[in-house]
């Protein structure tokens, strides 16, 4: 054929125009296409080992290595199945440990995600090794060992210390605050907490006593089980309730409010508070404070709280983090929600130079690095340094250091919002993502530090 080429709405272009031609080849001359075509019904002998599948440089295979190289004794500590007792042999804590820190290097929190991952991806196949697991085991072990856990991080950083690689001399630290595993609306006043709880109370007795044959044992069970937590939950939150009360009095105090708000505990996660967060709306949260090392970048204090906001909680992490790596710290830049003057005072007197910005004076026009009123001379001095060249330089390392830890484990590990409901279990998978961030960052190094150590 030797149609024009021609889109809808144009005229042909004329034979006299002198525009090239596109020409249709034709092909049916040359028979019909010849494709490579699926077939799922063939049988094939693959004779390749877990081992063999896997390649060599893995990042899998770092996290086993470093975990084989850490003491593992707490974990093992709790396991009943000894010697030759009748029973289950248990779960190697080897395997599951690498399990959550590979899963946490790839952002995967779901334990029904990673059973499944264990049957159909290699890396995870590789790390378990045959050994069948459950998503009850795989979450259970996440948050039941959290002393265990918080000792294995303190072996990391006193592995990076040995090697010359940390210095906490001077410490950077901040707070980002995650989503909790609760809705708004589960935040009740308490009233309401104690109206719930004597219906809980009477719903798990109602049930105790009943038997239902259209019920198996297991469905009595579960529902027994669901009702006793409810229960518990809402013991806790009427537990919590004086302490929101108090922690509310004190913020009216420090506004010069006259009177605090009504305080409210969540039905779900008593632990969690309503707080601002990055999108600036106020939801159910818990406050994650990480410190680091501005020189390697390396995590070196992890803790958790339902603080709303992160003044006072640098003595806290000061000393978590002397305690971890046995050096002290004698800077500490922190941003301005850490500013508390009576915080400052009591740093300063112990040696500690703060490094945080300065309050401006607002429409005042006031000097804010000028002494103020309730000045001591080392908020005063505090305010002074802050206005040299020398202290702005070294305050600009906090969010060249801390502020991209927060944003790798928020955009890279899933530090979003927490699967987990209390401050115990919060805490376990925030060690758990701050153990994958270091191992991330130093595997090779802590690999060999272990070696040379053993």
């Amino acid at each position: 054929m030797d149609d024009q080429l021609t889109f809808p709405g144009m005229d042909a272009e004329p034979e006299s125009s002198g525009r090239a031609r596109l020409e249709r080849p034709e092909r049916a001359d040359l028979g019909p296409v010849r494709l490579r075509l699926a077939d799922r019904q063939q049988v094939r002998m693959i004779a390749r080992s877990l081992d063999e599948m896997l390649h060599p440089e893995h990042q899998a295979r770092v996290v086993w290595l470093m975990v084989d190289r850490l003491d593992l004794s707490d974990f093992k500590a709790a396991i009943a199945a000894r010697g030759s007792e009748p029973g289950r042999p248990a779960t190697d804590p080897h395997i599951l440990i690498a399990l959550w820190l590979y899963a946490s290097l790839e952002g995967i929190g779901s334990g029904r995600e990673l059973t499944r991952l264990c049957e159909a991806h290699d890396a995870y196949r590789w790390i378990v090794g045959g050994v069948s697991l459950n998503y009850h085991t795989i979450n259970d072990f996440r948050v039941d060992h959290g002393q265990a856990l918080d000792a294995l991080f303190t072996q990391v950083i006193a592995l990076l210390v040995k090697q010359g690689l940390v210095d906490v001399t001077r410490l950077t630290q901040d707070g980002v605050r995650v989503r909790a595993s609760a809705g708004t609306s589960s935040f009740r006043r308490e009233s309401s907490l104690t109206q719930l709880q004597a219906d809980a109370r009477a719903h798990l007795e109602a049930l105790k006593t009943q038997n239902d044959p259209a019920w198996s044992a297991r469905q009595q069970a579960r529902q027994l089980a669901d009702a006793q937590d409810r229960q518990n939950r809402l013991d806790e939150a009427l537990r919590q309730l004086p302490l929101q009360q108090a922690a509310q009095a004190l913020a009216a105090r420090r506004s010069g409010l006259d009177q605090p708000r009504e305080a409210r505990i969540s039905t779900t996660d008593p632990d969690a508070r309503r707080m601002k967060i990055a999108d600036g709306g106020y939801r159910p949260a818990y406050n994650v404070q990480l410190a680091a090392d501005p020189t390697s970048r390396a995590i070196v204090g992890v803790d958790v709280t339902n603080q709303g906001t992160d003044g006072h909680l640098d003595e806290p992490m000061r000393q978590q983090v002397e305690q971890r790596t046995g050096q002290k710290v004698k800077e500490h830049l922190v941003d301005g929600g850490y500013a508390v003057l009576d915080a400052i005072d009591q740093a300063e007197a112990n040696g500690v130079t703060i490094y945080a910005p300065v309050k401006s004076a607002g429409k005042s026009n006031a000097d804010p690095h000028a002494r103020k009123p309730k000045d001591t001379d080392h908020t005063f001095a505090w305010r002074q340094r802050m206005a040299g060249e020398e202290a702005k330089a070294i305050y600009r390392q906090r969010a060249a250091t801390i502020e991209t830890v927060n944003a790798d484990l928020t955009e890279h590990r899933g530090l979003r919002q927490f699967p987990v409901r209390g401050s115990p279990k919060v805490r376990c998978v925030a060690l758990w993502l701050a153990l994958a961030y270091n191992i991330l960052h130093f595997g090779p190094t802590l690999i060999a530090a272990a070696n040379l150590s053993s």
